[in-house]
């Protein structure tokens, strides 16, 4: 995003040499080499629009969609997933990031940081039916669904704006002490987790009081933004930007059960929980590939591709979708399988 362009990038510390607490962080694993077999491609598809750099992506299994964030273009680009075309294009969204789908709802909530608010679009007609919040620089969204609210990180303010999904308007912010990055929910607690990339923590917040209720620094974290999470083994995944970490915690005791290297940058994460598989989408080019095992990532390899910094991962057919850019002079959606763990 914006925000993190001008981000200076530094040196990951050799973990050896730094004395952490015995919990806290475990060393730094080596990079994994390059192999190409992890993902095969299927297809590339052309995208339309411009050149132009791409951003978060949602995948609607319902309804076999998935939503692309073309950033640079300013619009949404809607691509079925089962007939492997594009459907159309949602405009008029300048800057947009960060998408949520809601089934439930029948909506979906996109940040657009041009207008410094949410648009509100629904799901049959993929009419934008409200604009709501005014966010400083919206980025990632989450859904409590225990309360029906979004979650939405405002990466310059430092705030989280929340929305309400039944009426489709701005209740309140809530401070979070930082830039906030990505925002995810977790089901098992009902808390909404907001990476807080300036202060390097992980901030909760209840939906229910709409309050900060733990905040938990991540050691060896240096501008936390993407994050995934296991629910159903209560892991959760963080990458920093400034030092290309990608670190495991244990969310029964939020400790560090891993800090791994991946590639400069890492942007967006997402995890396919049949296999147990996380993908690490990174700015500077590569997708890295790691399989959950024990209650601890291994790195299984990474693959080079040119500003492949979104990933999105279909749970049904393992198939992983990576919008590139610019292949020759057009962008194109890559579709790739995943070898099975």
């Amino acid at each position: 995003m914006t925000m993190r362009e001008g981000a200076a990038i530094t040196t990951l510390l050799a973990a050896l040499a730094i004395a952490f607490p015995a919990h806290a962080v475990m060393p730094v694993h080596a990079a994994p080499p390059a192999h190409a077999a992890l993902l095969q491609r299927i297809a590339d598809v052309p995208l339309p629009g411009s050149a132009t750099r791409f951003d978060y992506q949602s995948l609607d299994t319902t309804a076999n969609r998935l939503y692309i964030a073309h950033l640079g273009a300013g619009e949404l680009v809607v691509f079925d997933v089962a007939a492997r075309k594009v459907l159309g294009t949602v405009t008029d969204l300048p800057g947009v990031t960060g998408i949520c789908v809601v089934r439930a709802l029948g909506k979906m909530y996109v940040s657009v940081p041009g207008y410094h608010h949410v648009a509100i679009i629904d799901l049959h007609t993929l009419s934008v039916v409200a604009r709501t919040g005014n966010v400083g620089f919206p980025d990632g969204i989450a859904y409590a669904a225990n309360v029906k609210k979004l979650y939405v990180s405002d990466e310059s303010a430092g705030d989280e704006c929340v929305i309400d999904g039944l009426r489709d308007r701005a209740m309140t912010t809530i401070a979070v002490g930082g830039q906030a990055g990505n925002s995810v929910y977790d089901p098992h607690t009902g808390n909404v987790l907001v990476a807080v990339q300036t202060a390097n923590k992980v901030v909760e917040i209840d939906p229910r009081t709409d309050s900060v209720v733990n905040r938990h620094a991540i050691a060896g974290s240096d501008h936390p933004h993407g994050m995934a999470i296991d629910a159903a083994h209560r892991l959760l995944f963080v990458a920093s930007e400034n030092n290309a970490a990608l670190h495991t915690i244990d969310l029964r005791n939020w400790h560090v059960v891993d800090q791994l290297k991946v590639g400069d940058k890492p942007d967006v994460l997402a995890f396919d929980p049949g296999w147990q598989r996380l993908y690490v989408g990174c700015e500077s080019g590569s997708v890295w590939v790691f399989t959950v095992r024990g209650g601890h990532l291994a790195a299984e390899g990474q693959i080079t591709l040119p500003h492949a910094h979104t990933v999105a991962v279909d749970p049904r057919t393992h198939h992983v979708y990576v919008p590139l850019q610019k292949v020759g002079t057009k962008p194109v959606l890559r579709i790739m399988s995943a070898r099975r763990p």
